[in-house]
């Protein structure tokens, strides 16, 4: 048997990867989409200055995506991982449709909520196929393709809402160019590969050989069929249960998983994101300036990380941005420090929130995404996945919920100083628990990471 010795070519599967990302670009553009027209929609739509009905627009999102990532993992399993991007696109252009025509709350809420249930089926999803269709060596280049269209989508959605204030009922239309996207990837999944290793455990070996051939090239299709064959030892017909994943082997990786996506929800990065704009203004800086310097911070951050993930590897970049978002958090408890004097304190909690970004977008944001399917098992990986984006959803949703009053509660240096903390922790439990997996195939990382029977 001879192995391949050079790489495959990164071009062939270049193609579906880029497809399967627009999710994320999706994801992210619907993340901010209701950032700047919230205002003339709430005028529009006559609820005006109800704050809790203003949350509801942007949280009903949340409550959509935590459903459809509950079922995520068993859509991806029961119908393949290209469907799963079909079912993801549909309530996004169904609910984008039902926001941009809607004349009430409830019409804007439903539309929302529909568009929620496609986020959640999203981001497992496409964590799933890009895993499993780019070769070992640049894997974690194309993870971090999945970060950077989440912040393009972010930045698109900030930009096409700038002309709402003057334009009367624009934010319909920022509804509307959304539905693009969405059927456009709709359409172009038809067009690609199906993932190999779904294929195999269906039991569709012919196909797993052709769609190998085509992500591959031909010369590493041999290969690649032997190391899929390594893992199957008949234990892929018996079902996934449930309770597998909370006790027994595979309980060990999914903790890891959850314990890694709590801590990137928890150490306040959604806050910034949530709430920079308020940040800012209490500085002096107007909201769009605001929006695109984080933009800028969060997009170059990615961009770096895209260039490491396969040089420095997965486990170096965690450590390192997390590390880098504490000191980032001090700053800004020393910027809300009363000994500091007023345009220092300014240009600290700036920096300070800038720092934080660039050092999320470093690590803490496109490695557990990429991180994760990685070291689940192929048999429990679509399941897993879900219950870790679900955990993801359900803290972000709180984040979301509480940040605002904990400031007023705690005052920021107490809050900031506890975000640090988690930073923190973040460094010991990343250095403790999680393994490399730069570099090897999927094959040889579940063989490292399984306690042999």
């Amino acid at each position: 048997m001879d192995v391949e010795t050079t790489n495959p070519s990164m071009w062939l599967s270049f193609p579906h990867v880029v497809v399967g990302t627009l999710s994320s670009f999706l994801f992210g553009y619907h993340l901010g989409v209701v950032n700047e027209p919230l205002e003339s929609i709430s005028l529009d739509l006559g609820f005006s200055g109800n704050t809790l009905a203003e949350g509801l627009v942007v949280s009903t999102c949340l409550g959509g995506a935590l459903i459809g990532s509950l079922f995520s993992g068993w859509i991806a399993d029961g119908v393949g991982r290209r469907r799963a991007f079909q079912l993801c696109a549909l309530p996004m252009i169904i609910g984008a449709s039902t926001s941009a025509t809607t004349k009430t709350l409830a019409g804007m809420l439903i539309g929302r909520f529909l568009v929620g249930t496609g986020m959640g089926i999203g981001p497992s999803a496409v964590a799933l196929y890009v895993t499993e269709v780019s070769p070992a060596s640049v894997r974690g280049t194309y993870g971090s393709f999945i970060q950077i269209a989440t912040c393009l989508g972010l930045m698109v959605a900030l930009f096409i809402g700038i002309p709402v204030k003057e334009i009367a009922g624009w934010w319909r239309i920022c509804f509307w160019v959304s539905t693009i996207p969405a059927g456009f990837l709709a359409v172009a999944m038809m067009f690609c590969a199906e993932s190999p290793h779904w294929l195999y455990k269906q039991g569709r070996i012919a196909e797993a050989e052709a769609e190998f051939e085509r992500l591959l090239g031909g010369s590493h299709v041999k290969y690649a069929m032997v190391e899929l064959a390594k893992l199957d030892r008949g234990d892929d017909a018996d079902t996934v249960k449930l309770s597998e994943l909370f006790y027994g082997r595979h309980f060990r990786v999914v903790y890891i998983g959850s314990t890694l996506f709590a801590l990137q929800q928890l150490s306040g990065i959604n806050a910034v994101f949530y709430f920079s704009s308020s940040v800012f203004k209490s500085a002096g800086v107007p909201s769009d300036v605001a929006n695109a310097f984080i933009g800028v911070a969060n997009l170059s951050g990615s961009i770096i990380a895209m260039l490491l993930m396969d040089k420095l590897g997965r486990k170096m970049l965690l450590l390192w941005s997390f590390f880098g978002m504490a000191i980032s958090m001090l700053v800004q408890v020393a910027a809300a420090n009363t000994f500091v004097s007023g345009s220092a304190s300014l240009y600290l909690s700036v920096g300070g929130m800038l720092m934080f970004v660039l050092t999320f977008a470093l690590g803490a944001g496109p490695v557990p995404s990429l991180l994760l399917p990685e070291i689940f098992p192929s048999r429990i990986r679509a399941k897993a996945m879900a219950i870790c984006m679900s955990v993801h959803w359900v803290i972000n949703f709180f984040v979301g919920l509480l940040f605002l009053r904990l400031l007023e509660q705690l005052g920021p240096q107490l809050l900031y100083s506890m975000f640090a903390s988690v930073c923190m922790m973040a460094v010991v439990f990343v250095k403790k628990n999680v393994i490399e997996t730069k570099g090897k195939s999927l094959q040889e990382i579940e063989v490292a990471l399984l306690p042999q029977e």
